[in-house]
């Protein structure tokens, strides 16, 4: 159970469609968007894994066509958020902007090659509890959320707290662009 609760930090931690765009959207419209943001991605992100769990995940991914819409659906989408955080300019913009939220966040994990990657990963392997699947599933999508949820929080706290730094107007275009240029880097890897 150890080792779950470190592979799912670790997986999650790192640098993925999720967070990243957490935290761009964190930099670009703020607090508020971002809970809407993380509230989408949330439910998305356990709607993915319940699919992993039942195996509707591998049916439906087994499917070479639907594989390449997906991934090209999530490249697209991943693209439009980098488009709309790069594109938010300076603090005035974050100011009158209204960013993705919920639906933004949602779409975006029922999407995300990674969430499937990472789920699939996790509650395939990680075999604590042989003698209940049921009870082993449940623990382990507690686990996942209590990593998940403030690990994600962090990250929006760390968009928004570069708008708190009194950086100038130029500087902000440049975080935001950054931001988005990562969520471009991990669309061009993802292809």
């Amino acid at each position: 159970m150890i080792a779950f609760g470190l592979a799912v930090f670790l997986l999650i931690i790192t640098p993925g469609p999720g967070v990243l765009s957490t935290a761009g959207v964190g930099a670009a419209f703020g607090w508020n968007r971002g809970l809407f943001y993380i509230a989408g991605l949330c439910l998305g992100t356990n709607l993915g894994g319940l699919a992993v769990i039942s195996g509707v995940a591998a049916i439906i991914l087994a499917e070479p066509l639907i594989r390449t819409v997906l991934l090209f659906a999530s490249a697209a989408y991943l693209g439009y958020l980098a488009l709309r955080i790069g594109l938010a300019g300076t603090k005035i913009a974050f100011i009158r902007s209204t960013g993705p939220g919920f639906l933004a966040g949602l779409t975006l994990a029922l999407i995300n090659p990674k969430a499937y990657a990472v789920n699939t990963t996790l509650f395939t392997g990680f075999a604590f509890y042989p003698n209940s699947f049921a009870f082993e599933t449940t623990l382990k999508l507690i686990i996942f959320n209590v990593v998940w949820i403030p690990t994600h929080f962090v990250w929006l706290y760390s968009g928004v707290k570069l708008n708190t730094l009194n950086l100038s107007n130029n500087t902000q275009r440049l975080i935001n662009l950054f931001m988005a240029g990562c969520l471009l880097t991990v669309v061009a890897l993802s292809i």
